[in-house]
């Protein structure tokens, strides 16, 4: 069981994304969702990506909070 502290940086990098603070604020910068959109339907997501999520926000409270943190960012 994996029991470090979880933070956006290892959510990025479990979606297989650059994990660095640069790269979080740059993935963000290049990508948006519409308000109306669920997180999981945007089209820049790979189908292994969309699986993570969908079971982050289903199943893993400690997933949870971050896959909501960055729902919240990809729309500000």
């Amino acid at each position: 069981m994996d029991l470090s502290a979880r933070t956006l940086n290892t959510l990025f990098a479990q979606l297989g994304l650059g994990a660095s603070d640069e790269d979080i604020d740059r993935f963000i910068g290049q990508h948006r969702i519409e308000h109306d959109r669920e997180l999981t339907a945007a089209e820049f997501w790979t189908v292994a990506q969309v699986a993570f999520l969908r079971e982050a926000l289903l199943d893993d409270a400690d997933w949870v909070v971050l896959v909501d943190q960055l729902d919240t960012r990809l729309r500000s």
